[in-house]
């Protein structure tokens, strides 16, 4: 443990924010600030069907084609459902958005002060435009499986791309070792502590039930897994942020206070709120960075696994649509669990009082204390207990595909019914055993894991086309 603790603390808290850093202002100049389209990106991502860019066609399948890997690219027969831009999107969401868009918020404040907030937004800001990059080559370098359906993701871009199989089947290693972590035991553990201390509920009763659900879902493969994000990421997401509105609301006497305090506690060298809340310049960007990467994923990757699995025609196209992942998890979602946190501590200082790091967001929904004018007869506290557990079960879900898509890479279509088996265990494994090794373990599967994605996206970058 003194060991992983170590490794992660030394790779999280320099180098890796500095090279993620570094990565995403190069490809907003390179990419000619992609995030100016994100209005257009958006309406894009509501449209059934994208529309045809003949000059993308020929992009569409890997121009540099393997003889060797499970999955091929070929001539293959039309799968019998698709899978639209919008539903690669919901995928996507359902990884990214959880329990980091809450909790980790919550800690960076803790840790990092206020200005932790504004940090964190600019990572999803300048974010964006590395996962465009991401996403344009998991669909440019996509292949089609036994079915027709399309797959995807760095692997095989750095497969066709790079020529380097080897790097390829280490990144798929711990995209799998990232689903049985990050994707799977943490968020179980996540949904069981919030409904234990929620509603008393068994931690045993609470795993059992989260992988029937999610294994219900999984044995219908990306079409069901599509299916249920779609329905469920929009209702989720725009509930959690219509309760975030309806905080700041309460809060609006603040507003200008609370954004004037998160400016200057960004830029402030010293602490910030001594007593409650980390502070400083450095403390505020090392934290807030962390968690924006964190929660948005962008650099690691596995957006382009979800992104791959659309049949837009167009890379660009769906690179767009992909790319507004990152808008909604980070430069919306987190910056208004930012404001509410933030604000509630201007104007409600004594509600922190016994408070650990983890508990500034349920600190500051306790002033929302009914919702019955929504015909939600809920305390604040319990709605977001509420929406931790529904993220927490729709990261199990999106996760899952992520994971699936490694392991078909590594050892072909029939190791997917293994691995859906050994995923749906290890969500009651999650569910009931203490979490610390398995979150310094994901830790540095994640830093491992941006490495090569990186690599593949700064050697191919003439390749991707704003």
């Amino acid at each position: 443990m003194r060991l992983l603790s170590a490794i992660n603390q030394f790779l999280w808290n320099g180098p890796l924010l500095l090279l993620l850093l570094g990565v995403h202002l190069y490809f907003t100049i390179h990419l000619h600030i992609p995030q100016r389209h994100i209005g257009r990106a958006i309406r894009m991502s509501l449209r059934p069907e994208p529309a045809d860019s003949p000059e993308d066609k020929s992009a569409a399948i890997s121009p540099n084609a393997s003889s060797g890997g499970p999955a091929r690219s070929g001539k293959k027969s039309p799968p019998r459902h698709r899978v639209s831009p919008f539903g690669a999107l919901a995928t996507t969401l359902a990884a990214t958005l959880g329990t980091g868009n809450i909790i980790g918020v919550s800690t960076a404040i803790a840790l990092g002060g206020p200005g932790a907030v504004l940090w964190c937004w600019l990572t999803g800001v300048l974010g964006m435009a590395t996962a465009y990059a991401e996403c344009y080559l998991g669909v440019l370098y996509r292949q089609r499986d036994p079915e027709g359906h399309h797959i995807g993701g760095p692997m095989y871009v750095i497969r066709e791309g790079l020529h380097c199989k080897p790097l390829a089947g280490f990144y798929a290693l711990c995209t799998v070792t990232a689903a049985f972590g990050v994707g799977c035991t943490t968020q179980a553990n996540s949904l069981t502590q919030t409904t234990s201390l929620t509603w008393g509920l068994s931690p045993h009763l609470v795993g059992m039930a989260a992988a029937v659900v999610t294994g219900l879902v999984l044995i219908g493969g990306i079409r069901s897994i599509s299916r249920v994000c779609m329905r469920l990421v929009p209702v989720l997401g725009l509930l959690y942020i219509a309760g975030c509105l309806a905080l700041l609301w309460r809060f609006r006497g603040a507003l200008g206070a609370t954004c004037l305090y998160i400016l200057e506690s960004a830029f402030s060298p010293g602490a910030a709120l001594g007593g409650v809340a980390g502070g400083g310049l450095l403390l505020a960007a090392r934290y807030g960075i962390a968690r924006g990467l964190y929660t948005n994923e962008a650099g690691i990757g596995t957006s382009a696994i979800g992104a791959a699995s659309s049949d837009a025609v167009s890379p660009s196209y769906q690179a767009y649509v992909s790319m507004t992942a990152v808008f909604w998890d980070t430069v919306v979602m987190c910056l208004l669990t930012g404001l509410v946190i933030v604000a509630n501590m201007l104007l409600h200082p004594e509600s922190l009082a016994g408070v650990n790091e983890t508990g500034l967001a349920a600190a500051a929904f306790r002033s929302l204390p009914l919702l019955s004018s929504w015909g939600l007869p809920l305390d604040g506290e319990v709605f977001l207990s509420l929406s931790l557990a529904a993220f927490a079960l729709t990261t199990l879900i999106g996760w899952s595909y992520m994971g699936e898509k490694a392991a078909e890479y590594l050892w072909g279509p029939a190791a997917i019914p293994h691995y859906k088996l050994v995923y749906i265990v290890m969500i009651y494994v999650g569910a009931v055993i203490p979490m610390q090794l398995v979150w310094e373990c994901t830790d540095l599967v994640n830093a491992v894991m941006v490495f090569p994605n990186v690599i593949a996206l700064v050697l191919l970058r003439k390749k991707i086309r704003p």
